[in-house]
């Protein structure tokens, strides 16, 4: 509850187990071919030395704008400045899902599509795609000794994000499926709240998941350390 007083917002996550996610898909009316494409790319050091300290650090295409991050987790709203939680760009965002959750904090870059693929090609720096504010957030947040210099590119991973409101859903929902290189996915089903209206929300898109039929006791999983996992153990 205190951590949802200091958030902005509430995203209810859930994994589907890869044995149920063609049946979840059918089952909540998903198309395929309404999701966009997107691309996704990590820093961190070869030995996830960030990943370790709760610190992300993602660019993502997409074909209507590209975007940068740079993430912690888990925070205490409370302890945050008002300097920080004042900057154009900053948020906490509360991620829960069954049998937990985690308060982040995050500072995030819009940029015009293509500025990704610029710096990919060797056209800017990879440095570039982060600005002074996102800088200054990662030092702050950083294990002593790590510049954003330091880091190296861990990706792509490839994700379909379909938003589509099924039948008998009083809302929205999220999936994501994240195609990893070795041939395993992620589906993540999600939704966004409220942090007045969480538990409210929580309760009614489990009832509706479960009259669906998508199971809810699957083992959790995490997109982003599967993929600096993988990654990591891949470096040329």
């Amino acid at each position: 509850m205190a951590l949802l007083q200091g958030a902005d917002s509430v995203e209810l996550k859930l994994t589907v187990p890869d044995g149920d996610q063609r049946s979840a898909v059918r089952a909540l009316e998903m198309d395929p071919l309404e999701a966009e494409l997107r691309q996704v790319f990590f820093f961190d050091t070869p030995d996830l030395a960030l990943n370790q300290h709760g610190v992300i650090v993602r660019v993502r295409r997409t074909t209507r704008g590209d975007d940068s991050v740079v993430k912690l987790r888990p925070v205490v709203p409370s302890e945050i400045s008002a300097d920080l939680r004042s900057l154009k760009g900053f948020g906490v965002e509360v991620d829960a899902m069954p049998g937990g959750f985690v308060c982040s904090g995050r500072m995030q870059r819009k940029m015009r599509a293509g500025k990704v693929k610029e710096a990919l090609a060797g056209e800017r720096s990879l440095t570039s795609l982060f600005d002074k504010k996102q800088r200054a957030f990662f030092a702050d947040c950083a294990p002593d000794g790590i510049s954003i210099e330091d880091l190296t590119l861990l990706g792509p991973i490839m994700v379909m994000k379909l938003k589509f409101s099924p039948s008998g859903y009083d809302g929205r929902l999220v999936a994501e499926l994240w195609l990893y290189p070795d041939g395993s996915r992620i589906l993540e089903l999600s939704t966004k709240a409220a942090t007045t209206d969480a538990f409210e929300v929580a309760a009614r898109t489990r009832q509706f998941l479960q009259q669906r039929g998508v199971d809810l006791a699957g083992e959790q999983q995490t997109k982003t350390r599967t993929a600096l996992e993988f990654f990591s153990t891949h470096l040329e």
